[in-house]
Parts: structure tokens; sequence; C-alpha cells
């Protein structure tokens, strides 16, 4: 399975979770700023799950 976490998410968990072997790429680290909807087009595109830090984030996306 591979992950998106969104800009909220902690890179220090990130790298952890790399580490243990998740595939997990960070909004932060490639686009911080970007709209929430390229962030979920960006998850759709590449086959990730979004993992959002925020719950409220989720209301944010309509979803």
């Amino acid at each position: 399975m591979r992950f998106l976490a969104d800009e909220n998410f902690p890179l220090p968990g990130v790298r952890r979770l790399r580490a243990a072997g998740i595939d997990i790429a960070s909004v932060s680290e490639g686009s911080p700023g970007v709209a929430d909807s390229d962030v979920l087009a960006r998850a759709v595109r590449e086959g990730r799950v979004l993992y959002l830090f925020w719950i409220l984030d989720a209301r944010i996306l309509d979803l």
C-alpha cells in the first residue's frame, strides 16, 4: 500500500514510516502550500492513500 502524507503530518513521522519500509510520500517535502484539491488529485494520480494528520482536513476536502 502506498501513502501520501498531507502537509500537516510531521516529517519525523514520515521518516520513521519510511525507515520501517512503508512507501510514503510527503506534501511538505515537494509542494508545501499546495491546494487541498491538488493534494487529493496527486493521491489519486499516484494511487496513494491520503494520510491526513488533522481530522478537520477531511471536512475541508468534503470527504
